[in-house]
């Protein structure tokens, strides 16, 4: 396959300007094969990131999800430097074509560090809409790479004829809800010899109130359940008032035994307390035997394989 050159996929390319992105850029290509439904994303190189003295480490890795379904996901393997070379391809299943203006698929790049949690560089959502898609060639595309915390509600939209805008957002749920979507940054560790879990709620995104006009006051409960539906434990945050975006950085200490670890579910709620006695629930996800989906399903993997060390990921709150 020939491919047509790398170019910005929000703005015609031109080789006398300089692409600007604080969090770098990362260059992929696309290639679409129609009769067997199959989407093939190649991850080639990220330019441009940051170096340690402005929040980047040695090592970094591209995470790529499906969307809306949010069903298929794969990650690169860990690469060194401030310009890392992957030249990894990745396949993506049953992308129909008649369903491609409804696609697409969101990059992020996380920095990795050995003993530490990863944290997030950057992202960019790209909408198969705007891509010129040709079976017979690849398509190369430059992504400028843009922070999170810089994502506000009109650029983080999720809408099918804007896709390829950075969202917040990582589910279906994106389609509906304008502004970007509930997610909780949650991080976890496991300690085999001690059986501790040790749960850091780190902070939410897109917290909303929806009765009146103003941020929640919000908090975080944590209900760890056996395989029968019995509350072994809990625990919750104290009280963000008049966030949309709180901080909660609260860790929690579950003791489990390493052979209960496969039996044992997380339970994460956000409420919004309303009065004194009065509150409601914004949304849950939940995480170990009977998880709530996907992403949540390979957040507990990733802990058990960590050996200790914690492990952070963004969930979609789902609504109660």
């Amino acid at each position: 396959m020939q491919d047509r050159g790398y170019y910005d996929v929000d703005q015609p390319y031109d080789e006398d300007s300089q692409l600007i992105s604080k969090c770098g850029v990362l260059e992929v290509a696309f290639a679409y094969d129609a009769p067997n439904r199959k989407m093939t994303v190649s991850i080639v190189q990220a330019r441009d990131v940051p170096s340690k003295d402005r929040g980047g480490t040695g090592g970094y890795q591209v995470h790529m999800v499906l969307l809306p379904t949010k069903k298929q996901r794969c990650k690169t393997k860990v690469r060194q430097g401030n310009n890392p070379v992957f030249k990894e391809s990745f396949r993506f299943s049953r992308v129909n074509q008649d369903e491609l203006p409804d696609m697409g698929v969101r990059f992020r790049l996380y920095a990795c560090e050995r003993m530490k949690k990863e944290r997030l560089i950057g992202e960019k959502l790209v909408g198969f809409s705007n891509l010129k898609l040709d079976q017979r060639e690849s398509m190369a595309v430059t992504l400028p790479l843009e922070p999170r915390s810089n994502l506000s509600g009109g650029d983080s939209q999720f809408s099918l004829s804007g896709l390829s805008r950075s969202d917040s957002g990582s589910s279906s749920q994106s389609l509906t809800h304008a502004g970007g979507v509930p997610e909780l940054l949650v991080g976890l560790a496991y300690n085999a010899t001690t059986g501790r879990l040790s749960v850091e709620v780190i902070k939410g995104s897109h917290f909303r109130n929806m009765a009146m006009n103003r941020a929640p006051d919000t908090y975080v409960k944590i209900c760890l359940m056996a395989s029968n539906g019995q509350e072994l434990s809990r625990s919750k945050t104290s009280i963000r008032r008049g966030q949309p975006n709180p901080v909660y950085k609260e860790t929690f200490i579950f003791q489990v035994a390493l052979f209960q670890l496969s039996d044992v579910t997380l339970m994460f709620s956000v409420y919004n307390k309303r009065g004194m006695k009065r509150k409601e629930m914004i949304g849950w996800f939940s995480l170990g035997l009977n998880n709530s989906g996907e992403e949540e399903l390979n957040h507990w993997q990733d802990m058990r394989e960590s050996k200790g060390q914690q492990v952070c990921r963004w969930h979609v709150l789902l609504e109660s």
